[in-house]
């Protein structure tokens, strides 16, 4: 098995990570995270690069690539802290691709693939009607878990009355609905729940690298500029310790993204365990990243003038949503399947 990017792969996430720090350095993540949290022609450039249709199969419009390859497009936008709606336009392409009827995929998936359409995902709630969705009114179709664990299609969006919540990441946007199901189109795939539940801790998982190993490098540029006591606090060997330790646990972690992207395609039997590990650890490296960050960063850090904060709480966001590092633990414990040549139990 070889765990190295392809040079297409290389080249699709380097013109992404391109394009979004460009944009991002001219205004497009401040502006969105003091603002309403989307910017058109950002999306547009999103989409122009094909990010809209990565996932989608060529027979509908889109590249047809594995979810490793949606991942590193993840990975780049966590990396600079990209606002809009990527995730949930992502998931809900992608389970129409996966467990999608013929004809389901042929009436949404080339609008999808091509961003003309804005799609996002409804995650099941606790009390079985009210949803948090990620910018519900710009959506145009909703997939949206079922209380039996399948999937189904809400497309009359206009006539749901959608409430803003006031959640940390302003990076992304939740709206709340009370969301009607019993019209709703059910996807016909097997499993389709769980599938989704892998492909969002996966997606969550490479945000949670980029944003990790961005803010890792900004701090390193920031204490070798910053001077205290006449030097550098970079030489001081307190400081030296806490970033070398940050290097050497969140490098390494990249393959778990990675292994989780290959099991999801490739290992349906190891596909929910890795996920879940994946997700569970690098929110947890992205926040500990974050803390250690801002304590580096001095006064400035925690600013609001000082972009820093904004990925604290995107990192704040990736821990939490769609289940907490503690919950994909458990989770994994579920799943008794890595191979080995005798019994193991969880």
């Amino acid at each position: 098995m070889s765990f190295r990017l392809t040079d297409d792969q290389r080249a699709l996430q380097d013109a992404v990570r391109a394009f979004v720090r460009d944009a991002c350095d001219g205004g497009v993540r401040r502006r969105a995270f003091e603002g309403d949290g989307f910017d058109r022609e950002f999306w547009a450039g999103i989409a122009a690069l094909g990010v809209t249709g990565v996932g989608v199969g060529s027979a509908h419009g889109g590249l047809g690539l594995p979810l490793i390859d949606l991942a590193l497009v993840a990975e780049a936008l966590g990396a600079e802290a990209a606002p809009g709606p990527f995730l949930g336009h992502a998931l809900a392409a992608l389970m129409l691709e996966k467990c999608g009827s013929e004809a389901q995929k042929a009436r949404y998936l080339p609008a999808l693939a091509a961003g003309e359409l804005l799609a996002s995902i409804a995650l099941r709630s606790h009390d079985g009607g009210n949803r948090d969705v990620l910018y519900g009114p710009l959506a145009g179709l909703i997939v949206a878990e079922t209380p039996d664990g399948r999937l189904c299609l809400i497309e009359e969006t206009q006539s749901i009355v959608w409430a803003e919540r006031n959640v940390v990441d302003r990076t992304r946007r939740f709206y709340g609905a009370s969301l009607d199901l019993k019209d709703a189109q059910t996807l016909p795939g097997a499993e389709a729940s769980t599938l989704l539940m892998d492909a969002l801790a996966v997606l969550i998982a490479a945000d949670a690298f980029g944003g990790a190993s961005r803010m890792l490098d900004l701090t390193c540029a920031h204490v070798r500029q910053r001077v205290q006591f006449g030097a550098p606090i970079g030489s001081f060997q307190g400081v030296k310790h806490q970033l070398a330790n940050l290097a050497a646990e969140i490098e390494p972690a990249r393959g778990l993204y990675w292994y989780a992207a290959l099991a999801f395609d490739e290992r349906p039997a190891e596909r929910s365990r890795a996920a879940s590990l994946a997700k569970a650890h690098l929110t947890d490296r992205f926040v500990q990243t974050a803390r250690i960050a801002i304590e580096l960063h001095g006064g400035i850090g925690y600013t609001w003038e000082y972009d820093l904060q904004i990925w604290f709480k995107r990192a704040l966001f990736d821990y939490a949503y769609g289940g907490t590092p503690s919950v994909h633990r458990r989770r994994a414990m579920c799943f008794d399947n890595y191979p080995s040549s005798g019994s193991r139990t969880a």
